[in-house]
């Protein structure tokens, strides 16, 4: 097949300064997901403020899954959309249509399957984590309705990782904006003025998300550039799905098993009381948001990756890991020096307590001075997905972040009952993944690999 009218080089990552082309693509992704964590956080505080704490709890109750999902989808997107850079960057088009109108069947399988099976366990899940039932009812109705959104959920991220593959952050951004824009307003019309009850506030969310969903996909029905969609092209390619599936499923499920293990420490944390519960979640939030530039820097370096293995510019992948690694590094710890230095004001926006901000810095001054191993693991694990290797940064995060942190914690906090010893197992198993990291970098042939296949 012919390349279309338009090759779209100007998404290229093949060519031109490393730092720039990084630095350009992260900012879009970094204030648009600086936008979702504002307007997640907006969506609380509606539903908290006009239907009162039974309701909030309700909402509350059912975000750990929401959050399982978004990161496990998330992940399948990520990690396929590093299937199309390399044949973009390669310009191989017939292969990166295939992949994209695959992507897409994938997407309306999965995105039907999770509204079903999500509308059926619904009640289930919830009991087992243990909801109280004075919020159960309105938690199910929450969820289930959230559930019903799962296919223009599912789509949107396919449609973002197909965006993001060919090197555009600009345009999600704006879709991700306008979504945000109409959620909030909805979510103010539903359940501020009509007071419609939460079921209306999840309606909201699942409006605005199949509203960036149309925006994404119209974008890419209508471009002139080879990545453009044909919805009647729309199937399963065997040998593409099986590429999407080992490269996108690992990234997926490296999501979950992080949130699942998070989970795990969070039941230590709560050992410590209300207070403690309370200043570790509140730094929990603070992370979140001062994180997002580290996560959109790995973002950008995946593609970078992907693109340049691609198109057979090695050296640029080799200049490309150490700019991007050294630079999440210094971006990591300068957060982490800014945090330290205004912990007790940092956790003070979110309570007075003196006792709760004592538990939030004493976490906080733990695991921040840290943050350059986080970085350096995230970073590592960045490159390798590009390089189509998913699997590897799924093993050493499920070994060194669940199967290692989980005993460490529980162990640390039998031995010396203290916080830091629960927030000690952050920093002790960020350090080993990052020599596990580097080991596998220095040892194993991967890169060399590439260079002799291209011989």
């Amino acid at each position: 097949m012919r390349s279309m009218t338009r090759p779209a080089r100007s998404t290229l990552m093949t060519d031109g300064p490393i730092a720039r082309q990084l630095i350009a693509f992260a900012l879009p992704l970094m204030l648009g997901n600086l936008f979702q964590q504002l307007y997640n956080t907006a969506d609380s505080l509606i539903v908290g403020n006009f239907l009162g704490s039974e309701a909030l709890a309700a909402v509350s109750s059912s975000s750990s899954l929401i959050q399982l999902m978004i990161g496990f989808f998330n992940g399948v997107a990520g990690g396929a959309g590093v299937v199309i850079a390399r044949y973009y960057g390669a310009r191989d088009i017939p292969r990166v249509q295939r992949t994209i109108h695959t992507m897409l069947a994938f997407g309306l399988a999965a995105g039907c399957l999770l509204t079903a099976v999500g509308v059926t366990i619904t009640p289930v899940l919830l009991r087992l984590m243990g909801t109280p039932p004075a919020v159960l009812p309105q938690s199910i109705l929450y969820f289930r309705t959230y559930f019903l959104g799962s296919l223009a959920f599912v789509l949107y991220n396919i449609c973002m990782g197909i965006l993001q593959a060919v090197g555009d952050s600009r345009h999600p951004l704006q879709y991700l904006i306008i979504s945000s824009v109409v959620n909030v307003a909805l979510d103010l019309l539903f359940v501020g003025v009509l007071h419609l009850g939460v079921a209306w506030a999840a309606a909201a969310t699942a409006i605005s998300q199949l509203l960036s969903m149309l925006l994404c996909l119209a974008r890419l029905t209508h471009s002139d550039r080879d990545y453009r969609v044909d919805l009647r092209r729309i199937r399963f390619h065997l040998d593409e799905l099986s590429e999407i599936l080992h490269n996108g499923v690992p990234s997926g499920l490296s999501n979950c098993i992080i949130s699942i293990a998070n989970v795990v420490v969070q039941k230590n944390i709560n050992a410590f009381g209300a207070a403690a519960m309370a200043g570790c979640g509140a730094h929990s939030r603070i992370e979140g948001f001062a994180f997002l530039p580290v996560v959109c820097f790995n973002m950008a370096l995946t593609t970078f990756v992907s693109q340049n293995l691609g198109a057979k510019r090695y050296d640029r992948v080799r200049r490309g890991m150490r700019i991007g690694v050294g630079s999440v590094m210094a971006i990591a710890e300068g957060i982490a020096l800014l945090i330290y230095i205004f912990s007790p004001k940092l956790i003070g926006l979110f309570a007075q307590d003196p006792e709760v901000i004592a538990f939030g810095v004493m976490h906080q001054r733990t695991t921040t001075p840290f943050f350059f191993l986080l970085a350096y693991s995230h970073a590592m694990a960045a490159v390798l997905r590009g390089a189509g290797k998913s699997t590897v940064p799924m093993l050493v995060m499920a070994l060194c972040w669940c199967v290692i942190r989980v005993p460490y914690v529980t162990l640390a906090a039998q031995l010396r009952p203290v916080l830091t010893s629960v927030s000690s197992g952050y920093p002790v198993t960020w350090a080993l993944s990052s020599l596990v990291f580097t080991i596998y970098h220095l040892r194993s042939d991967w890169m060399h690999g590439y260079e002799r296949r291209s011989a």
